[in-house]
């Protein structure tokens, strides 16, 4: 099996993690869609990270399809309940963080462009959408030792590659000092040998 990503990727992050909660090997194969002779395109024909390829060389591509994919072929350490209301919780806790990820990736891919090519009312708006997002989530997640109560789950994990991509790209935003609930939830999770090994680097 293979990763195919980047160390920054929060998408590709959260998919190490959930390979590392479950112990999983696999071939980290470190490539960007953004450089030239990128082989990601010719494995997911969007041209985004990250993509699995299975063992029988099916690709897998999209971080939330990955992880599900993970998750339910692995009977140990399930981060993922049954069909039921407190697995659609589940997932709206990580499209929530990777909502949080598209805008701040979209603010950061915006500020890569020419100056004179910039808009700046785009870039406003993404930081809005993510600001929105850490409020609605230290609302939701409250005093909870996790997001879904007093369990590990995806949602941590989804949340927590958030943040950690927050820390890498924005660290000016100090979400920490504004949110303490989050902020306590994020120092839990890098306690884990999971988030631990796996703190992007620019």
């Amino acid at each position: 099996m293979k990763l195919i990503g980047t160390h920054t990727s929060p998408y590709v992050r959260k998919v190490r993690i959930v390979l590392a909660e479950k112990k999983m090997e696999y071939e980290f194969v470190i490539d960007s869609p953004r450089q030239p002779g990128s082989t990601v395109p010719d494995i997911n024909p969007l041209g985004r990270i990250p993509a699995l390829v299975l063992d029988d060389d099916t690709p897998l591509f999209d971080s939330r399809v990955i992880v599900e994919h993970i998750d339910n072929i692995t009977p140990n350490n399930k981060l993922l309940p049954a069909p039921n209301r407190e697995r659609t919780e589940v997932k709206r806790w990580e499209a929530l963080a990777d909502g949080l990820c598209d805008a701040a990736v979209s603010a950061v891919m915006e500020g890569l462009r020419p100056k004179k090519e910039q808009s700046a009312g785009w870039i406003v708006r993404q930081h809005e959408a993510v600001q929105r997002t850490l409020r609605f989530m230290e609302t939701h997640l409250g005093e909870k030792s996790f997001c879904m109560g007093t369990h590990f789950s995806l949602a941590d994990i989804a949340v927590g590659t958030a943040l950690g991509y927050l820390c890498l790209r924005f660290p000016d935003i100090a979400w920490q000092e504004s949110h303490p609930n989050l902020a306590r939830l994020y120092e839990k999770l890098m306690q884990r040998q999971s988030f631990a090994d796996t703190v992007p680097q620019s």
